[in-house]
């Protein structure tokens, strides 16, 4: 029987690349699906909110400016990183949702098909979606989609990595940056999914998560001037704050993805809304011939 005491990880934020303490400098604990202690997690405050507002926005200039190929290969390494990674992430599904190994494999297995499946459409959605507008007139008239800015995403509550892929993907493989709040009871595969992006080839800034309550950041990322778009699918179920979100993001006009009543079943084909809603359309002019 071994006498070595147990060594407890506390996790940190991750914010512009880098794992800062919680401004607040509070954590909170986590517990596994049992209610046995796994570890420490920082309680993000509102003065960590904008510090991931600044760092997302810094980044949005030179992430929106490279080309989809090149943000294709990067979605892609995440997905190689997070499969040399697998024994963890399994162990932080088992800890987080209460399920099997042999289940926990396959909510890993999605997840890294997700982010393979965005990865294929980074450089296909604007053919999708954009197109030549016929006109009378003697005129070249092109749509284009264009990334909204920087995105505040509310994760999932229950599904902590394949729901939680699921919103950041379809976000930033069109060139957003994002804020991400992670679940508060299970933030493990979030904080997991934290240490892949520092180490894969994802610029500081493109992702910043967040780990505490949705209740007490979000209405701080809903009503910041300086946040474009606001994905609210990890409320779901939450008529009120999500109601209250949206009136603060009215304020400013942000773009609202709006809460479904359930949790969504993350297993399904997403389709290319998660991706349309933070696009803007961008139409040109050109006289032919010129």
């Amino acid at each position: 029987m071994s006498d070595r005491i147990d060594v407890r990880k506390t996790y940190k934020l991750y914010i512009g690349g880098a794992f800062p303490r919680s401004e607040s400098a509070y954590s909170y604990e986590v517990t596994d699906t049992k209610g046995r202690f796994v570890a420490n997690a920082a309680l993000a405050s509102r003065k960590d909110a904008r510090d991931a507002v600044i760092a997302a926005r810094k980044a949005f200039g030179g992430w929106s400016s490279r080309t989809a190929y090149n943000r294709a290969q990067i979605l892609y390494r995440i997905a190689e990183v997070m499969e040399d990674r697998r024994p963890q992430f399994v162990q932080a599904v088992v800890q987080s949702e209460g399920l099997s190994p042999s289940k926990a494999e396959k909510v890993l297995d999605a997840a890294i098909d997700r982010l393979v499946w965005y990865a294929g459409w980074a450089d296909k959605v604007t053919q999708v979606i954009g197109n030549a507008n016929p006109v009378a007139g003697p005129f070249f008239n092109l749509s284009t989609p264009e990334p909204t800015g920087v995105v505040a995403v509310l994760a999932p509550q229950e599904s902590s990595l394949l729901g939680l892929v699921s919103v950041v993907a379809p976000a930033i493989v069109t060139g957003n940056t994002v804020v991400v709040v992670s679940s508060y009871e299970r933030p493990l595969p979030a904080v997991t999914f934290a240490e892949v992006l520092a180490t894969s080839d994802v610029p500081g800034g493109v992702v910043n998560i967040l780990t505490g309550s949705a209740a007490t950041v979000a209405p701080w990322l809903a009503s910041h001037m300086d946040v474009n778009a606001i994905d609210l699918t990890g409320i779901a179920g939450d008529a009120t704050l999500a109601t209250s979100l949206e009136v603060a993001a009215a304020d400013n006009l942000k773009r609202v993805r709006r809460a479904p009543s359930t949790e969504p079943d993350w297993t399904l084909d997403p389709g290319v809304e998660p991706m349309t809603s933070f696009l803007e359309i961008k139409t040109v002019w050109h006289p032919i011939g010129v």
